[in-house]
């Protein structure tokens, strides 16, 4: 038998909310499978994603447990009724999963904000300027690994481009402008980049500039995807160990703060491509 693919984080997302939902109505798992009709390892394998879920079921769980929240459940059932494989699958065999999920995160996002304080924005990036980059991971990639990664990152930039416009806010410290990764060269073609696509329509590009007021940050990048409903917003951090998927209500409220207060702290778009361009004219 051939071994079962992974479930992607967003089928594990519904999981997650179906659990969230049972345990907001004070049921236990044996309790949810008696109102079901079901047994009790169904609704905990259900909520584990080890069997995949139904929109109907989705419904049904959501009656069981009174939830009123009709978006949501709307929301959710849609999410269990798309079986469509994106083209991210095809990377399933090469690339960590975190990226999959990356990708899938940023083609389903209803609007996308993002910060960077050391590296430009994976959406924002050149091929050389993500080559420079790749070459730099420790451990070493091999040189087809380095291509699998660009050729991954610059697929991803098509949610950019659109018919109808993605809603992308990226805030970038002035550090990760000054960073030449790949030598003057690179640097400077990066930077001559980004001036030109903040025109893009949907893409609002604003520049921390050094010696501003203060802000909150680890120095992680961090996108903030808005879902369908407040509820299925996520987050995904940028660490030393990979990124990290993060949902709780808790952390996102958090992040969708410390993104506001970044935002208030920078340049406006029109004062932030004058400080691109004066910085690539003067590499």
């Amino acid at each position: 038998m051939a071994p079962r693919t992974p479930p992607s984080a967003r089928r594990v997302r519904i999981g997650t909310e179906l659990r969230r939902l049972r345990e907001r109505a004070g049921m236990t798992a044996a309790e949810a499978a008696r109102s079901l009709g079901t047994t009790q390892a169904q609704v905990s394998n259900i909520e584990a994603n080890r069997f995949g879920v139904s929109a109907d079921r989705v419904t049904t769980l959501a009656q069981i447990y009174d939830c009123a929240d009709q978006p949501l459940v709307d929301a959710l059932a849609e999410m269990a009724a798309d079986r469509s494989r994106g083209w991210w699958e095809e990377y399933r065999d090469t690339l960590p999963v975190r990226l999959l999920d990356l990708a899938e995160m940023e083609h389903h996002a209803r609007a996308l904000r993002v910060a960077q304080v050391i590296n430009i924005p994976g959406l924002l990036q050149t091929p050389e300027h993500a080559r420079a980059l790749f070459r730099e991971v420790v451990p070493t990639l091999r040189p087809h690994e380095i291509e699998y990664r660009i050729s991954h990152r610059i697929k991803r930039q098509a949610v950019l481009h659109r018919d109808t416009p993605l809603s992308y806010t990226a805030i970038v410290h002035e550090a990760a402008l000054r960073m030449q990764f790949g030598g003057r060269d690179v640097a400077q073609a990066q930077l001559e980049h980004l001036a030109e696509v903040s025109h893009l329509p949907g893409l609002t590009l604003r520049v921390i500039p050094f010696g501003g007021t203060s802000f909150p940050t680890t120095g992680h990048g961090v996108d903030y995807a808005y879902g369908p409903v407040e509820t299925l917003d996520t987050v995904q951090l940028d660490t030393a160990h990979g990124s990290e998927l993060i949902n709780a209500v808790g952390q996102l409220e958090k992040y969708r703060l410390v993104l506001d207060r970044m935002e208030r702290v920078s340049l406006d778009p029109a004062a932030s491509r004058e400080l691109i361009l004066h910085i690539a004219q003067n590499l």
